[in-house]
């Protein structure tokens, strides 16, 4: 009998530890956690993962997303955005499903999208940060 279960390799997956602050973005095709303070853009094609000790300051695109911690922006997500009890969300939502435990806290407006309308965010969202990314001169 085959297992069905799914594994996942630390080593794909990024994390920004407690009393950490980072600024700039992040792009990544793994998973990402976050514990820390992040300012700026996250884009991930994996799960992002907020603990409850996470400050972000920014826009968030990605597939699936638990929140536990801060987020001070909007989030674009692909599949299903969890808020948990404790988390505070302050922003614009635009999701194809929520789940939302008691004791979690928004502001904002929450949009459900198709899969369809994600990629268009989201790659609208990409060529709008590739834009503003300068030209490399050395290629």
């Amino acid at each position: 009998m085959a297992k069905t279960e799914q594994t996942v390799n630390v080593n794909s997956i990024s994390r920004i530890s407690a009393g950490t602050v980072i600024k700039g973005e992040i792009i990544s095709p793994n998973d990402i956690r976050i514990d820390g303070t992040f300012e700026g853009k996250v884009t991930s094609k994996g799960r992002v993962v907020l603990g409850e000790s996470a400050v972000v300051k920014g826009d968030i695109i990605c597939a699936n997303i638990d929140l536990w911690g801060k987020v001070d922006g909007n989030v674009f997500v692909k599949d299903t955005l969890s808020l948990k009890e404790g988390c505070v969300m302050n922003g614009n939502l635009h999701i194809r499903r929520l789940a939302v435990e008691l004791g979690a806290t928004f502001n904002g407006t929450c949009r459900t999208i198709t899969e369809a309308e994600f990629n268009k965010l989201a790659g609208t969202e990409a060529a709008a940060a590739a834009k503003q990314q300068p030209a490399n001169p050395a290629n």
